[in-house]
């Protein structure tokens, strides 16, 4: 049942029928993980497509220097480095979890096969890896060009999009972020990410309840749309 309700979850996968998503569903495996338990790391073979079923993970580039840097959070429903799957290529960045939590997943082989049976989802895949290349080519544009200030503007208009929901004039967040795993998201220090939240909270662009971040996203693009 984890299998099919994960598989609904998906913008990928729910372009198919329920009829069609209880017939893949037994190409697919369950695997559970505990919190900080790495599901892959970088370089590993990429014979599987997981997705999350419960709980967060997060995706790491590990740098020579040792340094990790937080390139995505994936919740439930959220695929993992589709592309490099699809490409045979090893896992170009870790996948470690951030709870105790879940994934589903399904071989290359399998994948491929589903993916010819039913041309809707293979047209899915392709859009949904297209995103995810544009979206990489952006970040790395905005980290080369744009002030730490506009980049956590960026991030969390895009958490506002993905994962949360409206209170009043404010969408609140659901994932929780930590100040530590925005500023490695946006390639800054966590000081000047305290800094920069807090002077969006004194202009009311932002707030925060005991866990989560609340944003004004009407505010937020206009602060981006004036830099």
């Amino acid at each position: 049942m984890m299998i099919f309700e994960t598989l609904k979850k998906s913008s990928i996968f729910k372009v198919l029928i329920d009829e069609h998503l209880h017939d893949i569903s037994t190409s697919f495996e369950e695997q559970s993980f505990r919190n900080n338990e790495y599901v892959f790391m970088q370089g590993d073979p990429s014979d599987f497509l997981y997705l999350v079923a419960k709980g967060r993970v997060k995706m790491l580039k590990h740098s020579e220097k040792g340094k990790d840097v937080i390139l995505e959070i994936k919740s439930p429903g959220e695929l993992f480095c589709c592309s490099a799957v699809l490409d045979e290529r090893p896992f170009p960045e870790s996948a470690q979890a951030m709870d105790d939590g879940s994934a589903i997943k399904i071989r290359r082989e399998k994948l491929l096969d589903i993916m010819e049976r039913y041309p809707d989802l293979k047209v899915e895949i392709a859009r949904y890896s297209g995103e995810k290349l544009k979206e990489a080519h952006e970040m790395l544009k905005s980290i080369a060009t744009e002030k730490a200030e506009e980049r956590i503007a960026s991030i969390l208009l895009k958490f506002s999009e993905t994962g949360g929901y409206s209170d009043s004039e404010f969408v609140k967040i659901s994932v929780s972020l930590t100040r530590q795993e925005i500023a490695d998201m946006v390639g800054t220090t966590v000081e000047t990410c305290i800094r920069t939240i807090s002077k969006f909270q004194k202009e009311g662009m932002v707030k925060s309840d005991s866990h989560n971040l609340l944003v004004n996203r009407s505010l937020l693009k206009k602060f981006l749309e004036s830099q």
